[in-house]
């Protein structure tokens, strides 16, 4: 349905912003696992000291 409505708008704003949407869905889990392994990376290297 969703893409039904994208596909038959002239503009294609609506279907720029749904893009955005799911890459930024997509980013945020990638994110806080790279800050994650960071911090337990840094934690490690800083307990071999």
């Amino acid at each position: 349905m969703c893409r039904a409505v994208l596909e038959s708008e002239t503009d294609n704003s609506m279907a720029e912003g749904v893009n955005n949407g799911i890459v930024y869905l997509a980013a945020i889990p990638y994110i806080l696992m790279g800050g994650l392994i960071y911090l337990i990376y840094r934690s490690r290297k800083k307990a071999d000291r």
